[in-house]
């Protein structure tokens, strides 16, 4: 599915204001700040789109692994910068109902580090929404990795996962949330859903197809 706004109408929407599409970007691990600045490192990123930011993790469910978050508030990784990618003039409700229908696309047993990470989920709602990608930075090592997988440790090419309990405790409003989440600290530089900040985390319900 390409961008759901023409070039023509982006245009208007940015001169009128419209809503900001802003991506957040995180930190993995403390080597980014001396990888940053030869454009590489190791990153996690969300969509931030009417006051909720909109990201991908794993978990052993074939169910949905896109959740929503507190802005630049996603557990278990430090933020690092925001970047506005354009304007958009859905509503909050059709926001959520685009992101309803892109659920089914991300279910969190099909993550993995190099080909399907929270980065390649934030660059097809970019382009989806505003017909641009998000910035090639975010994701390079991902890319790098997939060009020479066999080259990559064994723990890298396999789908990274993370056990979720009480996956399936539903909110009031109908989508699905979890309390608790183990896991061992050689997964905390991987692109992971974690509670450790203490920060809510809330899984988009999927639409029917």
């Amino acid at each position: 599915m390409g961008s759901l706004f023409s070039s023509s109408s982006r245009s208007s929407v940015e001169a009128l204001g419209g809503t900001p599409v802003v991506l957040n970007v995180y930190d993995l691990t403390p080597l980014n700040n001396y990888m940053y600045w030869f454009g590489l490192g190791i990153f996690h990123s969300g969509i931030e789109i009417h006051g909720l930011e909109y990201g991908f993790g794993a978990h052993d469910f074939p169910v949905t692994g896109v959740f929503e978050v507190e802005p630049k508030n996603c557990p278990g990784f430090v933020y690092r910068r925001s970047i506005t990618l354009g304007c958009i003039s859905l509503s909050p409700s059709e926001t959520h109902t685009f992101m309803e229908q892109l659920a089914s696309d991300y279910h969190g047993d099909t993550y993995h580090l190099i080909s399907k990470n929270c980065n390649h989920f934030t660059n097809d709602v970019s382009s989806k929404l505003i017909g641009k990608p998000i910035p090639g930075w975010v994701n390079r090592l991902a890319r790098l990795g997939a060009m020479c997988n066999c080259l990559l440790p064994e723990s890298l090419q396999l789908p990274a996962v993370k056990q979720i309990h009480d996956y399936h405790a539903f909110s009031e409003d109908g989508s699905e949330s979890f309390s608790i989440i183990t896991a061992d600290e050689t997964d905390q530089d991987r692109c992971l859903l974690s509670s450790s900040s203490g920060a809510e985390v809330t899984f988009v319900k999927e639409s029917l197809k």
